[in-house]
């Protein structure tokens, strides 16, 4: 083979590892990506009805303690 040859078939396997790598990249960040939208969700749920759990946690430690 030519030294042409050799540097388009360089070429060729640079750029088929580079786009592998940057696949695995773009499946990293979306991991990534969903992971922090579940960690959002279950903050938004605590934050609308975290005081509803509170509330009925102080409810029943009133209740055994036997201020009701």
């Amino acid at each position: 083979m030519s030294d042409a040859e050799d540097d388009g078939m360089e070429k060729n396997v640079r750029r088929a590892v580079g786009i592998s790598a940057l696949r695995k990249i773009g499946r990293i960040v979306a991991e990534e990506s969903r992971a922090d939208a579940e960690k959002a969700a279950a903050l938004r749920w605590f934050m609308c009805y975290g005081w509803l759990v509170l509330l009925g946690a102080a409810l029943l430690l009133a209740y055994l303690l036997g201020v009701f």
